[in-house]
């Protein structure tokens, strides 16, 4: 009983929140057992329209007492509902720019107390990163083949046309990254996070030598399988390896989403390993999922649906963390940036639809309605997220400019 006099009272709450709505529309329907059906309309009709079932009041607790992890965990669970989460995320999006002018501010004013406290977390280990990872890319390859290309790329596709298929949007994104490394038929070229294997054979089907590690065991297993089977394993060597325990010199680097993985407070090791494992006059290319700058300080420090639910203890950096690290811990700097956001909202958009066309196979799996309900929100989630340019995905050639000896 007063867990759903909870719910109406934090409904009361959100309801007026809503009716706020500077722009778009969102529409509500409620239909909650034993309660009588209700019907709320939000926001001008000028632009976007985004509906929302309720079938359960904890919806609106979940939403006023943990923000975007609530409003995830109620989809979750199964609290609310919508023929198009995306639309919803977006309106909410599009509405919370003021409230984040004012959180950034409160973390202007209170940042040099809070970021002392909150450095003194234990950082993640070698044993949590492993379990972290295993968390996601360890459900199991045969989940992630029923939505991703047949190069089983697991990050953001560049489309030189709207037509291009998403297989050959993430061959020409490894191949943008190759022209960005200027790599060189004798270079030997170090890849930071193997995914299955699309980048290290992409390379190595032209030629080059390529050393390739990931701490995900079935990562790992399947990319050894799948380039032994295209018949590139005697030039690409797959390391089970954590990026801490890398040695040997290259020619080139890369890494592909996955500094998101990376503690921030770890960054400065991260970028001083890499330039320890890069020859003189090398060049690293980075593809990141980023956050604006003026909202990475108060984002790393806080949780959202994404670290809750999909990649524990993940963070987004921004260029300017980057570049800050870089400064500080190295000698590398970045020479070009290239965003493509609506080149991931466009990837996400495609995976979200063949994984609902391929549901009852899904299901087949034995992954059970909540955890599809949760595939659904994330891929939805991340695309409005890209679509509004909340967040961006880059592409960071970074260069070496400490002096070449003489040989």
């Amino acid at each position: 009983m007063a867990e759903r006099w909870t719910g109406r009272a934090a409904a009361r709450v959100i309801h007026t929140l809503l009716s706020r709505l500077g722009s778009d529309r969102l529409e509500v329907a409620e239909r909650v057992p034993g309660r009588p059906t209700g019907y709320h309309s939000y926001g001008p009709d000028d632009g976007l329209t985004a509906r929302v079932v309720v079938v359960d009041h904890r919806a609106y607790s979940a939403v006023l007492t943990e923000g975007s992890i609530g409003l995830g965990r109620g989809f979750v669970e199964g609290w609310w509902t919508s023929d198009d989460p995306v639309a919803v995320v977006q309106v909410l999006i599009r509405n919370m720019r003021t409230l984040d002018r004012l959180r950034n501010r409160w973390q202007s004013a209170t940042g040099w107390a809070t970021d002392r406290l909150r450095t003194l977390r234990p950082r993640d280990s070698r044993e949590r990163n492993r379990d972290d990872i295993g968390a996601h890319y360890d459900i199991g390859n045969d989940f992630f083949e029923l939505f991703l290309d047949e190069t089983m790329t697991y990050s953001s596709a560049v489309f030189p046309t709207p037509g291009t298929s998403l297989a050959d949007a993430s061959r020409h994104k490894y191949d943008r990254l190759i022209d960005l490394l200027d790599l060189q038929p004798d270079h030997h070229l170090l890849e930071i996070g193997t995914g299955w294997g699309g980048m290290a054979m992409r390379t190595a089907e032209r030629g080059n030598r390529v050393t390739t590690t990931t701490i995900s065991a079935e990562q790992h297993s399947e990319a050894r399988r799948r380039i032994d089977e295209a018949g590139l394993s005697e030039r690409v060597t797959v390391l089970d390896a954590d990026w801490r325990d890398l040695e040997g010199s290259f020619d080139r680097i890369v890494s592909i989403e996955m500094i998101e993985a990376v503690d921030w407070r770890d960054y400065d090791d991260f970028f001083a390993t890499i330039e320890r494992r890069l020859r003189p006059g090398g060049r690293v290319a980075i593809q990141a999922i980023v956050l604006p700058d003026d909202r990475w300080h108060r984002a790393k420090k806080t949780e959202d649906f994404i670290r809750r639910f999909v990649f524990p203890n993940g963070y987004l950096p921004s260029v300017g963390a980057i570049e800050e690290s870089l400064a500080r811990a190295t000698r590398l700097q970045v020479a070009e940036v290239h965003h493509y956001a609506e080149h991931y909202a466009e990837t996400l958009r495609r995976w979200r639809e063949r994984f609902d066309d391929r549901i009852t196979e899904v299901a087949a799996l034995g992954l059970d309605a909540r955890f599809q309900r949760l595939w659904r929100f994330y891929l939805a989630y991340c695309e409005a997220g890209f679509r509004e340019h909340h967040c961006s995905v880059v592409q960071i050639l970074i260069e070496d400019r400490r002096p070449i000896e003489a040989s």
